[in-house]
């Protein structure tokens, strides 16, 4: 897996070997961030990479301009790895890891306000739906800000009445959803 453009362009990201982590395809990847790119501006920005596994989404985030990376992991050994592929980039400054499960975290009631939020949970992981509503209820998106969850074309049925919307985009296996302020 690598980073595919910015700074850190062309770097490689390791990814444990679990069930635990599917990794988003650099294809898919790279056909998010083209979006992402022409949807806000990275420069300076606040983003959080709900599900972080290895810290791929985050990662490029960072290497496409953000200031500052929160990555949600809750696996002790996955966690480490993203760990290191942090310190690979001597990216210690801009990533800070919460090692919790991903609602815990959206009930967390101080909490910062984040102008991109990537979110891409094991595609049978149906905590998402609860993460979804109380990010939104709780307002961890700035003004303008954007959220995507990546799930997969099997659980359309579900994640469309859970999120009460259509998918925006289709990857292969993939469908991403778009949630605004």
């Amino acid at each position: 897996m690598r980073i595919i453009a910015g700074k850190f362009k062309g770097r490689t990201i390791k990814f444990p070997n679990s069930k635990l982590v599917r990794p988003t395809t650099d294809k898919t990847k790279e056909s998010i961030f083209n979006y992402l790119v022409h949807s806000i501006d990275f420069d300076g920005i606040k983003v959080c990479d709900i599900y972080a596994g290895s810290g791929s989404l985050g990662l490029e985030a960072l290497s496409h301009g953000a200031e500052v990376i929160h990555f949600v992991e809750n696996d002790f050994h996955v966690s480490k790895m993203l760990h290191d592929n942090i310190s690979s980039l001597k990216a210690e400054d801009s990533c800070k890891i919460y090692k919790m499960d991903a609602i815990r975290f959206t009930k967390m009631t101080e909490h910062e306000k984040y102008n991109l939020i990537l979110a891409d949970p094991p595609f049978f992981k149906d905590d998402i739906h609860l993460v979804v509503k109380n990010i939104l209820e709780k307002n961890f998106l700035c003004e303008d800000g954007l959220f995507l969850v990546e799930r997969s074309i099997q659980t359309k049925k579900e994640d469309q009445e859970a999120f009460n919307m259509e998918p925006f985009k289709r990857l292969g296996d993939s469908l991403i959803y778009q949630f605004k302020l």
